[in-house]
């Protein structure tokens, strides 16, 4: 499970997407979320995901590398799908024993809220995959800078969501070091009720936490060794510009969000219950 968290990972390669500014893809991946927001349609869902895809195969990302990603939120789906079916009410009933009933509201409401969640985390992680911690640090800072004029921090919050980033797959990395670790010295994880496994994995907690503070103070001083001071005049090596792809990108993606609101909302269809 530990090495199926693929959040915050970034996946080199040769691709459109890859190639375009960190501003664009920020960008657009907040209009891809907001569309999937925006309307509540077969066809609108239906949009979404072949853009998605269209989006994953240009990116050259292998399609089980996003699907792999999604397998830690299981669980959430699941109870995503069981809150919104058993307890949401509205509609012809389709099932109902005891006290389990199912009616049409709630089917197509606990569908949409997966298929919705899918895309959202999908999207999301496209981005990641196809841009680095530094790109995604220099976009956010670059979008952020018009608050530097009411005193935000904007380079300060930029190099914190960074680093988060980057201490993701590390962390991860090292959780997977001392499980192996600790199975070795005879540990299991793997039976047992819920609680039980809850408490294997106290034995894991303390060595992850002393190798998490050891890499921060050990950051800590590269940057202080590097002369580090914040953002306070500070310049890029390469400064952001945008080019005829990113703004090709961006119409690409106005383009999308108007359609997936016009067919989303006006445009007549029924499949079943949908």
């Amino acid at each position: 499970m530990i090495r199926d968290i693929t959040i915050g990972q970034y996946y080199p390669a040769q691709s459109p997407i890859h190639r375009l500014d960190p501003r664009v893809k920020i960008v657009c991946t907040l209009i891809f979320l907001v569309s999937l927001f925006v309307q509540n349609s077969v066809l609108g869902y239906a949009l979404a995901f072949v853009f998605l895809a269209c989006m994953i195969r240009v990116s050259k990302v292998p399609a089980k590398f996003i699907g792999k990603g999604l397998k830690p939120i299981v669980i959430l789906l699941l109870f995503t799908v069981a809150m919104n079916l058993f307890l949401t009410r509205g509609g012809a009933v389709l099932f109902h024993w005891g006290i389990i009933t199912i009616t049409e509201t709630g089917l197509r409401t606990s569908v949409f809220m997966t298929v919705r969640l899918v895309l959202l985390v999908a999207g999301s992680s496209l981005m990641t995959f196809t841009t680095t911690p530094n790109g995604l640090t220099d976009g956010l800072e670059k979008l952020l800078h018009p608050l530097n004029r009411i005193h935000v921090p904007v380079h300060e919050i930029s190099m914190m969501m960074s680093i988060a980033l980057r201490f993701i797959p590390i962390l991860l990395e090292e959780t997977d070091k001392i499980m192996k670790a600790q199975i070795a010295r005879g540990a299991d994880f793997e039976s047992g009720n819920i609680i039980q496994r809850a408490k294997a994995m106290i034995p894991i907690l303390v060595p992850l936490f002393v190798s998490a503070f050891r890499r921060a103070n050990d950051l800590a001083m590269a940057m202080e060794a590097r002369c580090y001071h914040g953002g306070e005049g500070r310049t890029k090596m390469k400064p952001l510009k945008y080019h005829y792809q990113d703004r090709l990108a961006y119409a690409i993606t106005w383009g999308y969000l108007i359609a997936i609101v016009v067919i989303g909302r006006f445009v007549p269809f029924k499949l079943w219950i949908f």
